[in-house]
């Protein structure tokens, strides 16, 4: 069975499991991608090995010198030789002491024999010393033990970008658990994703990205060409990372995802630029990128200093940020492209940082300034921007001598560590820049005469200020009672959109004003009457119609994905066809349904790839192994039981070990109830009202009884899962296979359009709660019912005595 991508994945994370707590993640990081490059390089090589011999006897030598050759790094184009020590069962089998130093020299000797290798392994050091200590034999040797888990060859995986796909992954938990150093080598990959729709590379260009960290805007500019329809392989690219230990990631990066000819140079962008054609700067389509904010630089010895013609930023002070738009500015070619992320800082700051803004402008470069929310990134909570510029002269008709300011601070969702843009972000933010208009409260159109006069300041709020207008509040309302029409008529686009008629809710009070009808006698009654509104049930099934319409129309794309191979161009059908079929109902607008099926997409995408690899029998044995793998490792957070195959082959016994875990928490709960506190002996206030419902030793040792037996049921049950799992796998056939992927896709997706629907349908709920708690209860009331409440306070105070007269 091929090796899934949730297999691999928990694989990765357990491997760093076993280092975690000897040493921070942002230290033990390079010790788990060396073993993976290390276990990957030597598997891949058997197989050449072994066809190399393989094709040596077919030409009849004998095998002693098919074996010789096979030895010979002269054989090996387009792979990497593995030398003798390197390789892994020399690893497995012979090294049990000093295995820290065994791993520098495997790694030093597949680095020596392979010159595309040169600097990338090398530095990585098992014996190396982190405070007091280093990894001892035992840990190294568990390692060693726990990556001999899994064959990591191309025949291996469902698909055949798995092991990319996996590396990624691992490199974002590792900048998730690094925290703030993080931020040095992963940018999140839903900015990377706006950042590179934003620029729209295309087949046949060089993209660069000067700061190139672990090599994510690279690989989503290529994924983006694919996407699109032309050929990933037609576009060069090109990085540089100062810090070493990031580079040597970012090249194993590149190479596991299948990108070796990409042109990743180790060193300091600003001062020594690397990459360079007939003595010149490399020139560029695209350059996408992420620099460091707020750095110190030095201007001695800095190479290309013709760059930073329009003036140079302080030294010292940490305001370098300018410094990398110049550098990049000098490397654009004539219709290039600039898609960076920067500090608010930059935007307004005076001095020589003015200056510079100031001739950048003046040259027409800037097309974009667009404002993120706070805390998107790894290692800083402060909001950033991205600044779009075009080579001088190559703006389209239409956007010469303008800049398009987006004020996309509130484009987020929340989560408990760090903020997120989602699919839905993404869009409105994309589309907002491709249209170039303005668009009230979000984005602003703001000519460089203006720009000009405001001394170049390009605050974002100054031109786009999306701050939300004040809650309005009706004094006679407050007074009097009564909704105002007005206000009722402000909401009307937010009743239309999901047909509800507000005057279902309400009666006419007089010219100005409504009351909410008779029959809504509390807060509670509005949210039932607006879920049970005829007209807001139509437009909902009218939605859902439209979307099974929509389904069974196109779901051909993914029926036919085993045979087209046209994974990108069916995204982009779906998209297309999507939001045509969805948009015109009214109820979500564009940016909900695109993020609707965009998130969607995120969430299948590996799914797909392995019904495109294997079948969609293959997409059910994935499903099957990630499975079985959660049943491996079972935690809360992730259930096999709740998987969504598991819902659907095996419901009756989902629900015998749903209720049998239910049973043994209720048991529990009684019986930890039913213990006496230490305290208790001395309440005797409790005592007596406790004792009739207190349990007696009997009943508590025949629930603990009871308790015992649950357990052991459902542990039958849980071992009794795996068996019953399979079983129903085995007895699906090829087309049985296909509707069950089919049924359990198209239920993601309406999940997710549900979600949508409700997140909607809670707005317009809120609006009448927030009428009624505005409204409902007027201030003569409030005074009545204080006034009421003082009379009976100042005779309870009469009685006691505290009142005289």
């Amino acid at each position: 069975m091929p090796l899934t991508l949730p297999q691999l994945e928990h694989h990765l994370f357990s491997a760093a499991d076993i280092l975690r707590g000897k040493m921070d993640a942002s230290e033990f990081k390079e010790y788990i991608f060396g073993m993976l490059f290390l276990k990957r390089c030597s598997d891949q090589f058997e197989v050449h090995h072994a066809e190399i011999i393989r094709a040596q006897k077919a030409k009849n030598r004998p095998e002693e010198e098919a074996l010789q050759r096979a030895e010979s790094a002269s054989f090996y184009t387009g792979t990497f030789f593995v030398p003798p020590m390197a390789r892994w069962p020399a690893l497995r089998d012979h090294l049990h002491t000093n295995v820290g130093d065994g791993l520098n020299k495997a790694l030093g000797a597949l680095e020596t024999a392979n010159s595309a290798l040169s600097g990338v392994v090398q530095h990585i050091d098992f014996t190396r010393t982190v405070g007091k200590s280093r990894l001892p034999d035992k840990k190294l040797l568990e390692l060693i033990k726990h990556f001999n888990k899994y064959r990591l060859r191309n025949e291996d995986f469902e698909f055949p970008d798995l092991l990319g796909a996996a590396y990624e992954y691992l490199i974002g938990q590792f900048a998730d658990s690094a925290g703030k150093k993080g931020g040095e080598f992963y940018t999140p990959r839903a900015v990377v994703k706006m950042m590179v729709r934003l620029a729209d590379p295309k087949e046949g260009m060089r993209v660069y990205d000067p700061c190139s960290g672990s090599g994510g805007m690279l690989i989503l500019a290529r994924e983006h060409v694919a996407e699109h329809g032309g050929d990933p392989r037609n576009l060069r690219l090109f990085g540089q990372e100062d810090n070493g230990g990031v580079w040597s990631i970012s090249k194993m990066n590149m190479i596991l995802h299948s990108i070796p000819d990409a042109i990743i140079e180790n060193g300091d962008t600003l001062g020594f630029p690397l990459h360079k054609e007939g003595g010149e700067l490399m020139r560029f389509d695209r350059i996408l990128t992420n620099p460091p904010f707020s750095q110190n630089y030095k201007r001695e010895d800095m190479e290309f200093t013709e760059r930073f013609h329009y003036g140079w930023c302080p030294e010292s002070g940490k305001k370098a940020d300018l410094m990398f738009v110049q550098h990049m500015i000098a490397v654009m070619r004539p219709n290039g492209m600039i898609c960076t992320v920067m500090p608010h800082g930059v935007l307004f700051r005076g001095g020589d940082e003015k200056t510079i803004r100031a001739g950048i402008i003046q040259d027409d470069l800037l097309d974009a300034v667009i404002g993120l929310a706070p805390n998107l990134f790894y290692g800083t909570g402060i909001p950033a921007c991205i600044l779009v510029l075009r080579a001088k002269g190559s703006k389209p008709a239409e956007r010469k001598g303008k800049v398009l300011f987006i004020n996309a601070d509130a484009e987020f969702r929340s989560g408990r560590a760090q903020n997120y843009l989602d699919p839905e972000h993404i869009e409105k933010i994309v589309n907002a820049y491709q249209r170039y208009e303005e668009i009230p409260g979000f984005a602003a159109l703001v000519d460089n005469t203006t720009l000009a006069e405001n001394g170049y300041n390009l605050n974002i709020r100054r031109y786009a200020d999306n701050a939300p207008p004040p809650e309005p509040h009706d004094v006679r309302a407050h007074l009097q009672g009564g909704i105002p029409k007005a206000e009722v008529q402000d909401k009307q686009p937010l009743f239309q959109a999901h047909g509800l008629d507000p005057m279902r809710l309400f009666v006419e009070r007089d010219k100005h004003y409504l009351d909410f009808a008779p029959t809504l006698q509390s807060r509670n009654d509005l949210k039932p009457r607006i879920e049970q509104d005829p007209g807001l049930l139509a437009r909902e099934a009218e939605l859902f119609q439209a979307f099974e319409v929509w389904w069974n129309t196109y779901r051909a794309q993914i029926v036919g994905l085993p045979t087209t191979q046209r994974l990108m161009l069916t995204r982009a059908e779906l998209m297309e066809s999507f939001e045509k079929a969805l948009v015109p109902i009214g109820l979500l607008d564009r940016f909900q349904v695109a993020g609707t099926i965009a998130r969607w997409w995120g969430d299948v995408l590996y799914d797909l790839r392995a019904v495109m690899a294997q079948g969609f029998m293959g997409g059910i044995h994935s499903w099957v192994a990630s499975i079985l793998s959660l049943l491996e490792n079972r935690q809360k957070a992730n259930s096999p039981f709740e998987h969504k195959l598991a819902r659907r082959l095996l419901a009756d016994l989902n629900e015998e070990i749903t209720q049998k875990e239910a049973e043994i928490a209720e048991l529990d709960s009684q019986i930890k109830a039913a213990k006496p506190n230490d305290d208790d002996e001395n309440n005797d206030e409790n005592s007596d009202n406790d004792e009739e419902d207190a349990l007696s030793e009997e009943e508590i040792k025949k629930r603990k009884s009871k308790l015992s037996a649950a357990k052991k049921q459902l542990k039958q049950l849980y071992n009794s899962f795996e068996e019953a799992l399979k079983h129903a796998r085995d007895a699906l056939d090829n087309d049985e296979a296909q509707v069950l992927v089919l049924e359990i896709l198209s239920s993601d997706l309406r999940d997710e359009l549900t979600r949508k629907v409700h997140a909607h349908r809670q707005t317009v709920t809120a609006a009448f709660e927030n009428w009624w708690d505005k409204y409902r209860v007027t201030l003569r009331e409030i005074e009545r019912a204080r006034d009421t409440a003082k009379t009976r306070i100042d005779g309870f105070l009469k009685e006691l005595g505290y009142v005289v007269g």
